[in-house]
């Protein structure tokens, strides 16, 4: 898991091929003045779900793990907190993964919780089990899916 700013993107691009194609698109793009879609970058390697979800109390949102992409949160206009859990440590599964949405989920208790604001990004590997969407009201937020290999 890595939490930082959208300013300082540049100490982790090197992590992932595909990290330096991702920032330089949010930072030179208003995402948040754009129609809601999926906006394609590189195929299924590499694209970003503008979204407006509802959000949701903490003691309502469950854990989530996807094995072949790494999440990048990023917030456009509110604060957004997201549940954590080491994967390793998820001993009640909700829903097994499931390869086709890569997806798995777990109801453990989240050991910690993670703010990030507007002009931060919150990056999610395999090992990082987390909730998003945790707070009141409404956010327009972009997740960005990194596929690893």
């Amino acid at each position: 898991m890595i939490l930082s700013t959208l300013e300082n993107s540049a100490r982790i691009e090197g992590l992932h091929p595909k990290f330096k194609e991702l920032f330089d698109f949010v930072k030179n793009n208003d995402l948040l003045h754009k129609k809601l879609k999926r906006i394609v970058l590189d195929g299924d390697t590499l694209f970003i779900n503008n979204v407006n979800p509802d959000l949701m109390p903490a003691d309502a949102q469950i854990l989530e793990v996807h094995h072949v992409y790494i999440d990048v949160h990023i917030p456009l206009d509110e604060t957004e907190i997201i549940a954590w859990k080491p994967t390793t440590d998820c001993q009640q599964v909700k829903t097994s993964y499931n390869e086709t949405d890569d997806c798995a989920l777990f109801t453990d208790k989240p050991s910690n919780y993670i703010t990030v604001k507007p002009g931060e990004f919150l990056i999610v590997y395999p090992e990082d089990a987390h909730g998003p969407l945790i707070g009141e009201g409404k956010i327009r937020k972009l997740i960005a899916k990194v596929k690893l290999h």
